[in-house]
């Protein structure tokens, strides 16, 4: 039997994060440093070509050191200036690539047009087509720098999305608890402690009865998390704030010591655990698990978890991977409340061919199956009494690239209400 290409997509991406995208992007360094070196070489002052030439080797020398960081999990400690060394490599990275790439795009569409005229028109292609057509790729070249320094100026522009979320089995008197939602924070080199606090500070003025984080605390393993993890525990909540691991604890080897740092600072992470909350005389049962893999269609996600799931009070999952949704509803539980995909990070062209659909049918917001219903047979439904709810959180950080563009970062405010 055929496997699925999001599975196939799964396993590179858990067998070697970023190996594929680094290699390409790299490839068109070849082109792009290859011509600038020969335009060094144009110049004719002597002491000018050395020094063009000498900064040519020095960003050739960042660039590569960038990539080594990528590729190994970030082994130099971001501190300081090579915070903004990486950024600006990973900036160019991006906006050279997608740059090369629209030039060359408009080239064979021209030559196309061209082929397509009447051998007697090709040769009447004048002077005045080649410049149009010459600005045209150079427009093209720039347009994805312009976005790139659009984007990397958006990534921290935080919006406070308000959702009221209907839940099944909902006791009145917990309709209209409120839960505040940060994910996907990666503290790091793109990600600054005080920008950490601003969201924080967000947070807290929403006045929710329950903070959640679901997720990603940091990028790699020289990362600063209990750094992280000190912001956080300046949130503020009646019922506490929890929060749950992501894929890049598990990239970084921290998954034990985050749930030490969230105790020590008076907070809770559940892995494969839960807990009850009584609000105005009502409970809710709150369970966390650590990032759910799955690298084959057969795999079970969410496994063992039966104990720990009441049937008595309405169940919320805290759970990174939004793809544990199927076999949640499948297992009744009412809410789940995810992040991961970053809504794609980078959105242009609608949302058809956004990224994070290659491995997700959950790419941020609320979406909706039938509560206890089979897991191998997704289809959306309206919500109502019988349905289980699923809330995907865009983030607040950036991976790879400091570049945000169509999808935000986001601070969520969700509404529990009774579904009718």
């Amino acid at each position: 039997m055929a496997i699925p290409l999001k599975y196939i997509y799964i396993k590179i991406l858990h067998g070697s994060p970023h190996l594929a995208a680094t290699f390409l992007v790299y490839l068109v360094q070849i082109i792009w440093f290859a011509k600038a070196w020969r335009l060094s070489g144009s110049v004719r002052r002597p002491l000018l070509r050395i020094l063009l030439r000498s900064l040519w080797v020095a960003a050739a020398l960042i660039l590569i050191a960038s990539g080594i960081d990528s590729l190994s999990s970030n082994i130099f400690p971001h501190q300081g200036w090579p915070d903004w060394v990486l950024t600006a490599s990973r900036v160019w990275l991006f906006a050279s690539f997608l740059g090369l790439l629209a030039m060359v795009m408009v080239r064979i569409t021209a030559k196309l047009a061209v082929y397509a005229l009447p051998a007697t028109r090709r040769n009447r292609f004048d002077q005045s087509r080649r410049n149009f057509l010459r600005y045209g790729v150079s427009l093209a070249g720039s347009s994805p720098f312009l976005a790139a320094a659009y984007g990397y100026s958006a990534r921290l522009e935080y919006r406070i999305i308000r959702a009221q979320v209907p839940v099944a089995h909902l006791p009145e008197k917990l309709d209209g608890l409120k839960i505040a939602q940060l994910s996907d924070i990666h503290r790091g080199a793109f990600m600054q402690r005080d920008e950490v606090r601003r969201a924080v500070e967000m947070a807290n003025q929403l006045h929710p009865d329950l903070i959640v984080v679901t997720g990603d605390f940091i990028s790699w393993k020289n990362d600063p998390l209990e750094d992280c993890i000190l912001e956080l525990s300046r949130l503020r909540a009646p019922l506490g704030v929890w929060g749950c691991n992501g894929n890049h604890e598990i990239y970084a080897g921290t998954e034990h010591l985050s749930q030490v740092l969230f105790h020590r600072y008076g907070m809770r992470l559940l892995r494969q655990q839960n807990a009850e909350l009584q609000w105005h005389g009502a409970k809710i049962n709150l369970i966390g698990v650590d990032y759910q893999r799955q690298t084959t269609p057969k795999q079970q996600m969410l496994a063992s978890l039966e104990s720990l799931i009441q049937k008595d009070m309405p169940n919320i999952l805290l759970s990174h991977n939004p793809n544990s949704f199927y076999r949640a509803a499948e297992l009744g539980i009412e809410l789940s409340l995810a992040g991961h995909t970053h809504g794609g990070q980078i959105q242009i062209a609608g949302d058809d061919l956004n990224p994070a659909r290659l491995y997700t049918e959950f790419v941020e917001g609320a979406y909706h199956l039938a509560l206890g219903g089979d897991a191998q047979k997704y289809k959306a439904v309206q919500p109502g009494p019988q349905t289980a709810t699923l809330y995907v959180n865009r983030g607040l950080g950036t991976i790879w690239i400091p570049v945000r563009l169509g999808v935000p970062p986001e601070i969520t405010l969700l509404t529990l209400r009774r579904a009718v």
